[in-house]
């Protein structure tokens, strides 16, 4: 399923996927440090996700609960194949060299991507 979300839609999906399932006064105070949306405008994103196929809910007592229909690592990996196309030409060193002056790896970074690049280099792709 190709479901496109918005920067506000992720930041929404992020919280669910941490903690679903969630009530919409449980979401606005999870994003009250982050964005710091109205109630309204969580209901308003929320509605837009449930028209996309990305969340759904179960009614408990009076409060709708939000469960997350979308799978976070499948979103993830779909989303960052359609940026690397979009930006990046679909090539992957362009994305390397953008990061890196963006902000210097750290000693971390570089054992993670040498990890990844150890375990494509034997076939397994996924990390």
């Amino acid at each position: 399923m190709k479901t496109e979300l918005s920067a506000g839609e992720w930041t929404l999906m992020k919280a669910l996927w941490r903690g679903a399932p969630m009530t919409i006064t449980q979401l606005t105070e999870v994003l009250k440090d982050g964005p710091g949306w109205s109630k309204h405008t969580i209901i308003s994103m929320l509605y837009r996700l449930e028209a996309k196929g990305a969340v759904r809910y179960e009614s408990n007592g009076r409060a709708k609960e939000y469960i997350p229909i979308l799978e976070q690592d499948s979103t993830v990996r779909q989303e960052t194949g359609h940026f690397l196309d979009k930006v990046c030409d679909g090539r992957l060193g362009v994305m390397f060299n953008a990061m890196m002056d963006v902000r210097p790896l750290t000693q971390a970074d570089l054992d993670e991507l040498s990890a990844i690049l150890e375990q494509a280099k034997e076939g397994n792709n996924h990390a």
